[in-house]
């Protein structure tokens, strides 16, 4: 089973644990660049994703969660993701867990113009036909990093706002792990 977040860059890590990266959206960084190789991506299957709205509701004071997918029937996409093994210390204060960690995180990129009006900062980078998968997992960097771009605006539908009320989907198993090759 794999953590999720890559190793923090030592200059933004913060105590003897590290929390990780979930999203990375910098691959200009020395500190991505190995991980960018075929042998270290993945695909991290997906139905939909969350954003926070950048600005809290002034009746609650709290952030939205706004539910986004490719459409209403929330078909599977993935996530054009990185993963890694890394030895040292994750997990809480209360519950450290020190050792060897698979860990993995996604790319991000500019959000679309339906993402960008809730969550104005970054969207995923996402994969959705079989061609885009396999360059994803196999072509060279400069190539694959083409992919970390994203969606046309018509590709993405708002789904839902506010906290996740359905089930997870049936036909997806361990939808949280990554797909390793």
């Amino acid at each position: 089973m794999a953590r999720w977040g890559m190793p923090t860059p030592p200059a933004f890590r913060k105590g003897p644990i590290d929390r990780g990266v979930t999203n990375i959206r910098n691959t200009s960084s020395p500190h991505w660049r190995a991980w960018l190789m075929p042998q270290f991506r993945c695909l991290v299957p997906a139905t939909s994703f969350c954003e926070p709205t950048d600005a809290a509701d002034p009746a609650t004071g709290k952030k939205v969660l706004t539910w986004f997918a490719l459409d209403e029937d929330r078909p599977l996409f993935a996530f054009a993701g990185i993963w890694c093994t890394w030895r040292g210390i994750r997990g809480t204060q209360k519950n450290p867990v020190e050792g060897e960690h698979m860990l993995y995180g996604f790319l991000t990129t500019a959000p679309n113009a339906v993402v960008a009006p809730v969550h104005s900062k970054a969207m995923p980078a996402i994969l959705t036909t079989e061609a885009e998968c396999d360059a994803w997992l196999s072509v060279e960097p400069a190539e694959a990093l083409k992919l970390q771009r994203p969606l046309l605006g018509g590709q993405l539908t708002i789904v839902a706002r506010g906290e996740r009320e359905d089930p997870p989907p049936a036909a997806v198993p361990n939808a949280a792990e990554p797909t390793l090759l």
